[in-house]
């Protein structure tokens, strides 16, 4: 994370000014880097992974104050009910009003309630947005150099951010290369813990049905059709493929 160099207040809200530093995106990874690339994400979602955790620490919610009742599974059922006070809310009438996109969205809604109690109450570090320009890696891809916009940030399950990789991969071929699915298993830190992986397969699609879901009520309300549209076409995907396997 880069240094903080200056904050403050502006137009309603708040801003952070950090140094600078310098790279590619992490979704412009290209394919032939895929060799370099994978061990790369594997290894930040794996700095993710070891960040201290603690049962006390709260769930948190994005940039709100932290709610002591809130538990990861409140946190990942919530985020599917359409809630009046939050910043971006009236997503689900506009979701309603697109038939195929809504019953996508009632579908990955009642799997993902079937699999919620698959996932453990866990409080690692999740940053819960690694893709559109907020992580920059080396040129060659070897490494990261910076993770920016951490306002997404919740303690919870590390899967997550390995579901928000994979179910974005068929938009970003270099991050498909990667294969962080395969990559994270072999993270030495992650691989290690036996607890990590209890019913991973399922909490892992569980989380990827999220993801989609709460995208197609984004999507929906900000008036984005094309991208509403091939979100639900992946979805569609992901609910027909069900969990990736694990090697055994």
């Amino acid at each position: 994370m880069p240094e903080v160099v200056e904050i403050g207040d502006v137009f309603g809200g708040a801003y952070a000014v950090s140094a600078r530093h310098y790279g590619t995106n992490l979704e412009d990874v290209r394919p032939d880097q895929c060799d370099v690339a994978g061990p790369m994400l594997a290894s930040l979602l794996g700095a993710l992974y070891r960040v201290p955790k603690s049962p006390d620490l709260p769930v948190g919610w994005h940039w709100r104050p932290p709610r002591g009742d809130l538990t990861w599974r409140s946190w990942l059922s919530e985020r599917l009910v359409d809630d009046p006070n939050p910043d971006v809310h009236d997503w689900r009438a506009a979701l309603t009003a697109q038939s195929e996109a809504d019953r996508i969205f009632r579908a990955c809604e009642a799997r993902v309630r079937d699999l919620v109690e698959a996932c453990p109450e866990r409080r690692d570090l999740v940053h819960g947005d690694l893709l559109h320009a907020n992580v920059l890696v080396a040129e060659d891809a070897s490494r990261p150099s910076a993770v920016f916009s951490w306002k997404c940030t919740v303690r919870g399950d590390f899967l997550f951010d390995v579901a928000w990789c994979t179910f974005w991969s068929p938009w970003y071929p270099g991050i498909a290369a990667a294969d962080p699915w395969s990559h994270i298993r072999q993270e030495p830190s992650v691989r290690d813990d036996a607890d990590a992986w209890v019913d991973a397969p399922m909490r892992h699609h569980c989380y990827e049905l999220h993801i989609g879901a709460t995208h197609l009520g984004w999507n929906a309300w900000v008036g984005d059709f094309q991208a509403l549209q091939k979100v639900a076409g992946h979805l569609t995907e992901v609910l027909e493929r069900g969990p990736l396997p694990v090697d055994t």
